[in-house]
C-alpha cells in the first residue's frame, strides 16, 4: 500500500525533495499545497496533486507525513491550519531553519509527532547533506520513511540533542555557501595567473567535486590526503604554507563557524 505525504510549499528546497520522492518511488501519493502558479504547475507535472491552499485539500486527508518546507516566519501560521493531520496520526517534518520544536510543538495539538531536519542546497542534485531530529514521541516507523525518502536528495544523518543544530547549521547547512566562495576565489586567482575566465572556473569548479568525492570515498582522513599531494619543497606545499601559516585558514573557518552558529542561535530566540 502506497504512502500518502503531503508537502507544504514547494520552492527550490520542496520541489527537490518532491523530485526524488517520485523519482525513486512514482507509487507515493503526494499532495501539494503552493499559492505560487508557476511553483504549484511545476509541482504538477512531476506527478504530484496540489492545491494552492491548505482549505483546497481533499477533506479528510489522512497523510502519514507532513512536510513544512515555507519560509521560517510562515512555519507558526501554517501549522495553526494543520491540526486535524495530528488527529489523523501525521507525523510533522519541518525544513524550516531556526524553527525550533518546541516552537511548533506550540500552535499544534498536544502530542504531535515532529521532527526538525537541516537540509542544504546540494540536495536539489540529489547529492545534499540532511540532518534530522526527532521529538519524543515520534515512532520508529515514521524515522524510517524519512529517512528513506530524504536519502532520495543526499546522505542523511539523526542527532540526538536538538541544540547540536546551531552547529549543524554552520557546518552543512550554510556550508555549501563556504565552498562557492572558494570556488570564486580560486577561478579569480586562475585569471590573475592569466587563464581564460572559463579556463580557470572549470579548472576550480572540477577540482573542489573531485576533491570532495576523493574524501568521501577514500579509507584515510583529509589531512592524509592533503599530504599525500604534498611533496616537501613542491608547489602545494607552497601554496599551503600560506594557507596553513600561523594556522590562518583554520582561524577563519572557526571564527566564520562560530558567526554562523551564534546567528542561528539568535534566530531561533522567541521574538
Amino acid at each position: 500500500m502506497s504512502h500518502t505525504l503531503l508537502l507544504i510549499g514547494c520552492g527550490n528546497m520542496g520541489f527537490a525533495m518532491l523530485r526524488g520522492w517520485l523519482r525513486e518511488d512514482p507509487s507515493l501519493i503526494v499532495h501539494v499545497v503552493e499559492p505560487t502558479d508557476e511553483l504549484r504547475e511545476r509541482a504538477a507535472k512531476a506527478g504530484a496533486n496540489t492545491v494552492s491552499d491548505i482549505a483546497d485539500l481533499p477533506e479528510g486527508l489522512a497523510p502519514v507525513l507532513v512536510f513544512v518546507a515555507v519560509k521560517p516566519n510562515l512555519v507558526q501560521p501554517v501549522l495553526q491550519r494543520c491540526g486535524g493531520f495530528v488527529e489523523r496520526g501525521a507525523t510533522f517534518v519541518s525544513v524550516a531553519a531556526g524553527v525550533t520544536t518546541a516552537s511548533m510543538a506550540d500552535v499544534l495539538p498536544a502530542g504531535a509527532a515532529i521532527i526538525r531536519c537541516m537540509p542544504n542546497t546540494p540536495a536539489a542534485v540529489g547529492d545534499g547533506m540532511l540532518v534530522l531530529y526527532a521529538r519524543d514521541g515520534v515512532s520508529d516507523g515514521a524515522q524510517h520513511l524519512v529517512s528513506t525518502l530524504l536519502a532520495t536528495s543526499g546522505v542523511v544523518a539523526w542527532i540526538d540533542d536538538e541544540a547540536q543544530m546551531d552547529a549543524v547549521t554552520a557546518i552543512s547547512g550554510s556550508g555549501p555557501a563556504y565552498v562557492f566562495h572558494f570556488i570564486e576565489a580560486l577561478t579569480e586567482a586562475g585569471v590573475a595567473l592569466g587563464l581564460p575566465a572559463a579556463t580557470a572556473a572549470l579548472l576550480a569548479k572540477q577540482t573542489v567535486r573531485g576533491a570532495g568525492r576523493l574524501a568521501m570515498e577514500a579509507d584515510v582522513d583529509p589531512a592524509t590526503l592533503r599530504r599525500q599531494v604534498t611533496s616537501p619543497g613542491g608547489t602545494t606545499a607552497a601554496a599551503l604554507d600560506v594557507f596553513m601559516n600561523d594556522d590562518r585558514t583554520g582561524r577563519l573557518v572557526a571564527e566564520a563557524t562560530r558567526a554562523a552558529r551564534d546567528r542561528s542561535i539568535a534566530l531561533g530566540k522567541p521574538n
